[in-house]
């Protein structure tokens, strides 16, 4: 009875400390959020307003040549300000989430990037004027980039992004808009 109490005691205490052990390699690679400010032109007169909240799980991998890819969420609220004449709705909402792919920079104080992602978006109307309209509400949001992370602790990020917003054929017409951003971001 004694020899079988040690065995399980000493599993116990095994797995007790391959548990801390997990928990302080995961605290090591804490996940990170940052708050994005954005602005932009689409063609057709319309400028926006985006602001972003950002989740880095601290995912890397295929370290090659100083630079390794990794993933990060971004979740975004912006305003559209049409200000063409026509404009039906001189204002609308747009909300969405976009995971971005990346190749960064593994060390430095400044550690340039390339970012590409598809993510997803909701609008709040879709006539732009009265002969243009994006059809549905949904959209997808394809996004190019570049951009660097930068500070003693990368806590700063600044980037240009090239977006598409089309409903990718859902229903028709899908002129879909060209938007042109800089971003700022602060790493919390």
């Amino acid at each position: 009875m004694a020899k079988r109490r040690s065995v399980w005691q000493g599993q116990v205490a095994g797995g007790a400390l391959s548990a801390l052990l997990a928990l302080g390699s995961a605290s090591a690679h804490a996940d990170q959020f940052g708050i994005q400010f954005g602005a932009g032109v689409a063609d057709h007169d319309v400028k926006k307003l985006d602001l972003g909240l950002v989740w880095d799980p601290g995912w890397q991998w295929w370290h090659v040549g100083g630079f390794h890819f990794t993933i990060v969420g971004e979740g975004h609220v912006a305003y559209w300000h049409l200000t063409e004449r026509a404009a039906s709705q001189p204002q609308i909402w747009e909300f969405g989430f976009t995971p971005m792919f990346r190749i960064i920079k593994d060390t430095g104080w400044i550690r340039p990037f390339l970012e590409a992602g598809v993510g997803v978006r909701l609008l709040s109307h879709v006539e732009l004027t009265p002969d243009r309209t994006l059809s549905s509400a949904f959209q997808f949001a394809d996004v190019i980039g570049v951009g660097a992370q930068f500070g003693e602790h990368q806590n700063y990020q600044a980037g240009l992004r090239f977006q598409h917003i089309s409903n990718a054929g859902i229903k028709t017409p899908n002129p879909g808009l060209n938007f042109t951003q800089v971003y700022l971001q602060y790493n919390f």
